[in-house]
């Protein structure tokens, strides 16, 4: 197993950086809260301009064909910069879900729209009651009995729910099930599939928030001073911030090696999935923990861009399976009689 990445995945993740660099500040995403929306239609286009929207695509329908672990490195720079609009959900798990299907108008039809920006999907996961983005989608692709529909927001009651993250809309759905929305008939393959991609992109953004938030941390304890030194400088806070970067580095590998297993349909990338989820969990709330902290308590408070990039690693860590569902996964392949556990495994296909 080769975890280096190429040239060409890191120039393009180089780009994605810049490019959220300059669009993508705290300042606009606390604009962004007080809108009803909670998205942006100019940052929306502005990531289609970029090509964005259309890496999962396959290149005859407009796309790039790209796979997981070319998504997994944009997906941390989505995390380090709390990127609000769907574009995970939307050109990473919808795109792959809808490509998986057979040939159809259909799929051509909503896989062009993709590429080119003039489609937003939300993807409801049967682990979570809850649909992200649902009154930003022109389609929403909801699993039920086996089978996938594909229901237009219009047709259906959503309910906006209460979450931790403002920029994280929620909404519970009413809707029938209606034959002529039926996409797919056997379709819990795909949707299984669709749903470890998701949890993928959950835990590398929560690397993306870690990193983050530990960088916040990093430079306001080299500027706030105390007995006229900066308080980074004393070793309690730097084991703190130490203790962050050692979880963080651990995780980085796990969150990786599960892209590449979905990528490359690899036997245990459920479990690695889970796996990833976990450690990428652990290390954000360590993160938003310890920076709270170092923070002098100050992190959470509306002024602090820490609170920002804290609630956003608290939602997605109960995001696309909580913690118990994901831990459940690991136990029962690590208790299996069977299990290639240890050194000698780590890195065997």
């Amino acid at each position: 197993m080769d975890f280096t990445f190429s040239e060409d995945q890191t120039m393009l993740v180089d780009s994605v950086r810049k490019f959220l660099m300059n669009e993508v500040s705290p300042e606009l995403i606390r604009e962004l809260w007080t809108r009803p929306s909670g998205r942006s239609r100019e940052l929306w286009s502005l990531l289609a301009a970029q090509g964005l929207t259309g890496l999962s695509v396959p290149e005859a329908n407009g796309g790039m064909g790209l796979n997981d672990t070319d998504w997994v490195l944009i997906a941390q720079e989505c995390g380090y910069h709390a990127l609000p609009e769907p574009l995970l959900d939307t050109a990473w798990a919808a795109a792959g879900l809808i490509a998986a299907l057979p040939d159809s108008d259909f799929r051509s039809q909503w896989l062009s729209k993709i590429a080119d920006g003039s489609a937003r999907i939300a993807l409801a996961q049967p682990q979570s009651g809850l649909v992200p983005d649902a009154h930003w989608a022109s389609l929403i692709l909801l699993p039920q009995d086996g089978a996938l529909y594909a229901v237009s927001p219009q047709l259906a009651r959503l309910t906006l729910q209460p979450s931790v993250d403002a920029s994280r809309r929620l909404f519970s759905i009413d809707w029938k099930t209606d034959d002529a929305e039926r996409i797919a008939t056997d379709a819990k393959a795909i949707c299984d599939e669709a749903f470890n991609r998701s949890a993928v992109a959950a835990a590398a953004q929560l690397l993306g928030l870690a990193q983050r938030m530990l960088d916040l941390s990093i430079d306001y304890t080299a500027q706030r001073k105390q007995f006229g030194k900066p308080v980074g400088s004393y070793q309690a806070v730097k084991h703190h911030l130490a203790d962050v970067a050692i979880r963080l580095e651990f995780a980085r590998p796990v969150v990786h090696r599960a892209a590449y297993a979905l990528a490359h349909r690899k036997p245990l990338a459920a479990v690695q999935v889970s796996h990833a989820k976990i450690a990428a969990a652990e290390a954000a709330l360590l993160a938003a923990r310890h920076g709270i902290q170092v923070h002098g308590a100050m992190g959470y408070t509306w002024e602090m861009d820490l609170q920002i990039f804290m609630k956003t690693a608290w939602a997605l860590d109960a995001a696309c399976g909580d913690r118990s569902f994901h831990l459940a996964r690991v136990r029962d392949f690590a208790l299996a009689g069977n299990a290639a556990l240890g050194p000698a495994h780590t890195f065997e296909e």
